[in-house]
């Protein structure tokens, strides 16, 4: 009975934002011009007001890793993965802030879609565009399905349902309602499943300090366990400074070369939106992940024997809460997970029929097929990448967390440079963005699989340096940006 009691609001829930979704996809714009088909399927017309502009960008950057992997990190090592988390709070704040309205009126000016869509305006390089589409298509579909296997074991662990159950559950509602409704289902959704992030975390947070007899006594008992625990150093002396360093990069700085993020700034409405999503988005990235890594690290206080840190979400909701309001708040990391896979669908959904197809086999005339069969082919290759991603997960690895951080840091190694040197540099030209990021994703998955650096720095640090080095090496060999160019980006045609 408590099983289907936990059970009954979760898929309540999913349906829920299944309709939801289903309502966006009939206020879905039928616009007779075929290139608004794909902008507005992929970024829902560029009308998203502030809160929900952060809500998004926030829904789509929290994941797995925030919700589930991240806990379980902070009950094995303590206090010190729980200032690692935090350096994540100004996500928002730093894409905005860096990229803002320039980029968006680039992006409004040219009709960008995607992140590719800007660099190949930048570098009129058919390779730029295919290096970045293919790197993108494939770390999202690694990230993908660390997500994909995270919503599973939640449903597994909490509804008695098998992980494979659990898996087309999931794995089915968040393809569906993606691939139906398009971005602004994906928008509409993220914003409720922000809300419901945001007050599941709050509810875990307390529920676990509650258990444990306060924020005092928590901390007594994992001072008992271990004392490093609530140190900076972290359990074993396990988070060495250097690695906390590396981690500001990876997660700090390096978020400026995420497209599910960086994408986000093509679809505000106006500068008030914007800046009105920079201070919203602040605060909203920050209560989650407090309170969740916190939950994680007090949770072993409350529950110290568990055989994996990444149970620990899952069993402290379902162990601390009455069995439907358990069923409620479990709403919250799937919310976290669903709002990441929806975004990275749609990118890599657009990264296949804009970036790819539309560009080379229609040599970017979207005149030669009606919208309708655009718009069906943009929802056959949703489906189909899901599904795809779902088969891969029926049998899962472990350590979700790593596999997140491997799937962002390849992205950042690939399109950091590209776009910060693309918006602000007038020499930055398509032989230097080339050359970055082939030496960028070389040297990362180089370092990661090597075993990793001295002190535990993270593979992106090096990756980083290796690339901005390549790119400052390959402007000198390369071709000036034309006048054309630079007219467009700065106004004026001297370079």
């Amino acid at each position: 009975m408590d099983r289907f009691n936990i059970a009954l609001p979760l898929i309540g829930y999913l349906l829920f934002v299944f309709f939801a979704a289903l309502w966006a996809s009939r206020r879905m714009a039928k616009p007779s011009d075929r290139s608004s088909v794909l902008e507005e399927y992929f970024i829902g017309g560029r009308d998203l007001g502030g809160f929900v502009l952060a809500m998004t960008i926030m829904a789509s950057y929290t994941s797995a890793s925030s919700f589930i992997g991240g806990p379980g990190v902070a009950y094995t090592v303590g206090l010190a993965w729980v200032l690692l988390a935090m350096i994540q709070v100004p996500t928002t704040f730093l894409t905005l802030g860096v990229l803002g309205k320039r980029f968006a009126a680039i992006g409004k000016s040219i009709h960008a879609i995607t992140i590719t869509d800007f660099l190949y305006k930048r570098y009129k390089s058919d390779t730029v565009v295919v290096l970045c589409s293919l790197a993108l298509i494939v770390f999202f579909m690694a990230s993908m399905l660390a997500q994909f296997i995270g919503g599973a074991r939640i449903f597994q662990s909490v509804t008695g349902f098998s992980y494979e159950s659990g898996l087309i559950i999931f794995g089915g509602a968040v393809i569906l309602y993606t691939a139906v409704g398009g971005f602004r289902a994906v928008a509409l959704t993220d914003a409720v499943q922000g809300i419901v992030m945001i007050a599941a975390s709050v509810v875990m947070l307390a529920a676990v300090v509650k258990a444990g007899g306060g924020f005092g006594a928590c901390f007594e008992t994992l001072k008992a366990i271990d004392p490093n625990l609530i140190t900076p150093k972290g359990a074993g002396n396990s988070v060495p400074a250097p690695q906390l360093f590396s981690f500001w990069i990876l997660v700090g700085l390096g978020i400026l070369g995420l497209p599910q993020t960086t994408q986000k700034c093509f679809g505000y409405s106006d500068s008030r939106s914007m800046h009105n999503a920079m201070i919203y988005g602040t605060l909203i990235v920050g209560l989650p992940l407090l309170c969740m890594h916190l939950a994680g690290t007090l949770g072993r206080a409350v529950i110290p024997d568990l055989s994996s840190g990444d149970l620990i979400v899952p069993t402290v909701i379902t162990t601390l809460l009455p069995p439907f309001w358990a069923g409620v708040f479990i709403a919250g990391p799937i919310a976290a997970i669903m709002s990441t896979v929806d975004s990275m669908l749609l990118l890599v959904s657009a990264a296949v029929i804009k970036d790819l197809y539309v560009r080379y086999a229609l040599h970017g005339n979207t005149r030669k097929m009606d919208s309708s069969r655009i718009g069906r082919m943009s929802l056959a290759c949703t489906l189909a990448v899901g599904l795809l991603v779902c088969v891969s997960a029926l049998k899962p690895p472990s350590l979700l967390v790593w596999i997140n951080l491997f799937a962002f840091g390849g992205l950042e190694a690939v399109f950091l440079w590209p776009i910060i040197l693309g918006m602000y540099s007038k020499k930055a030209n398509s032989a230097g963005a080339v050359c970055s990021i082939l030496a960028g994703l070389a040297s990362f998955i180089f370092f990661t699989a090597a075993g990793g650096l001295p002190y535990k720095i993270n593979a992106i640090v090096p990756s980083l340096l290796i690339s901005l080095a390549a790119f400052l090496i390959g402007n000198c060999f390369g071709k000036k940006p034309d006048s054309e160019t630079v007219r467009f980006f700065w106004g004026y045609d001297s370079v």
